[in-house]
């Protein structure tokens, strides 16, 4: 706590977000608001949820010895998370890539991976950056690819209000870095159409 800041640490979640209301100029016991502390504390528990898990949780035993040492493309995997700026919602996809070097996940892992770092408050400059360097960590493969395409709120609601900004963010580490053929073929998977209807 800096010099002249309140001592807020005893005061409860519930009990900030009432005198927010009431600084916004609504009245917190009104039938419509009553709970909303209660909501909005637990609404932000899940939300940050993220400062609670590892990527290792994550993994758990999903990671398994393998000789395959192709390309692994997960697209498409929805991620939620909250500017730190604003505290506002940015949304989008993840795309992340790998190419094993003797070991492989399981599938649904990589979401779980994508969900450590994006139930966070973020940037999404950071939580791309994040999400490669745990695989890159973790797995040691050849190499890691991240892509990831968002929506901000920040943007879309306050501020320049532009509603069709997207924002695209990329990592690469190993071969998808050193080598130009593979970082293609990644991006190139990456922004083909859907090939599953």
């Amino acid at each position: 706590m800096s010099d002249g800041e309140p001592d807020l640490s005893q005061v409860s979640f519930r009990d900030l977000v009432r005198e927010q209301l009431r600084r916004l100029g609504e009245d917190p016991d009104r039938s419509g608001l009553e709970r909303t502390p209660e909501r909005v504390e637990e609404s932000l528990e899940f939300l940050t949820r993220g400062y609670d898990m590892t990527v290792e949780e994550a993994l758990g035993n999903g990671v398994f010895q393998e000789p395959h040492d192709s390309m692994v493309l997960v697209k498409d995997v929805e991620l939620y998370s909250l500017c730190e700026h604003h505290m506002l919602p940015f949304f989008g996809k993840a795309h992340v890539a790998y190419i094993p070097d003797g070991k492989v996940v399981g599938l649904s892992k990589i979401p779980r991976v994508v969900d450590v770092f994006s139930r966070r408050l973020q940037i999404q400059e950071r939580l791309t950056e994040e999400i490669a360097e745990a695989l890159q960590e973790e797995l040691e493969p050849s190499g890691v690819g991240v892509v990831v395409e968002a929506y901000h709120l920040c943007m879309m609601m306050r501020g320049v209000e532009k509603q069709n900004s997207k924002t695209i963010t990329s990592a690469v580490r190993g071969t998808f870095r050193d080598d130009q053929k593979t970082r293609d073929e990644f991006l190139g998977l990456v922004l083909s159409p859907q090939f599953i209807s």
